[in-house]
């Protein structure tokens, strides 16, 4: 078979798979997606940083699908298909402790053997809408770049490992560019990966990459605790920005996390 019919006969394959794997969480059918995955799958969910297989994918569908009626899943683009890869854009809105949570995210989805065999799921928390509050959320932009399902899956890659091996974020001085063309894309593919794949605007990417080394050296550092020091070391270079980052992601002021550190290692140490 010629190489690009037997490119559309995948291309039609992954089509009809990834449909009806959308249905069945339309549908809430729990057992109708678990039968679609491959018995070799791996998940990625980059949000949790979790790496799943089929073992445990199930109770994970079965907490992530909506069940009550004020929960909901909306497919907010149309599927896009690239060979055996399909791009897929969803918000999900699921009652959690303190209310509705709802989520912006994007999946691509790899077909092997007429199954699911691979999903990178990048997911960012959004704001629900004041109740009441009319108009439909806006609707994400079509990719003008030419951009495939594929490609944005391996950027999405590349700009992960390259965070996480080369530390950037150390730099407070480090913008879009620069990230964009040591990861060998343009600032225009790189900004349109952020802000209309992981939903996150450059700068909230890169401070919570400083967040998560900070909470990190925090854990591994010894009393008295300078958490300021630890916040420039890190590529802050804004007190106002970290403290803001760091409460959105912990819920509270760097000096009450501290002192909840503190009293851990008073009583580790005490008999």
């Amino acid at each position: 078979m010629p190489a690009d019919e037997e490119g559309a006969l995948q291309t039609q394959v992954t089509s009809e798979i990834v449909l009806r794997y959308h249905l069945r969480w339309k549908h809430r059918d729990l057992d109708g997606v678990m039968a679609l995955y491959h018995p070799d799958v791996q998940y990625n969910d980059f949000f949790q940083n979790r790496v799943l297989g089929l073992d445990e994918l199930r109770e994970y569908v079965r907490s992530s699908m909506p069940r009550d009626p004020d929960e909901a899943l909306e497919h907010s683009d149309r599927i896009r298909l690239d060979g055996d890869t399909a791009f897929i854009q969803y918000r999900i809105t699921l009652r959690g402790g303190e209310g509705l949570v709802s989520f912006r995210a994007s999946e691509a989805i790899t077909v092997r053997d007429g199954l699911i065999w691979r999903v990178n799921e990048y997911a960012s928390l959004v704001r629900e809408q004041p109740c009441g509050s009319s108009g439909n959320a806006p609707r994400p932009a079509a990719s003008r770049l030419g951009l495939s399902p594929r490609q944005l899956s391996f950027m999405a890659e590349d700009l992960q490992h390259y965070f996480e091996r080369q530390q950037p974020y150390l730099d407070p001085e480090l913008d879009l560019q620069r990230v964009a063309k040591e990861c060998g894309y343009s600032r225009n593919q790189m900004s349109y990966l952020l802000n209309q794949v992981l939903g996150q605007s450059f700068y909230r990417y890169v401070n919570q990459a400083r967040l998560r080394h900070l909470l990190a050296a925090l854990d591994a550092a010894t009393p008295p605790l300078r958490i300021d020091d630890l916040a420039f070391a890190a590529g802050f270079n804004s007190l106002s920005a970290f403290y803001s980052c760091f409460r959105q992601h912990t819920g509270l002021s760097p000096k009450a996390y501290v002192k909840q550190i503190s009293l851990r290692a008073r009583a580790q140490d005490s008999p």
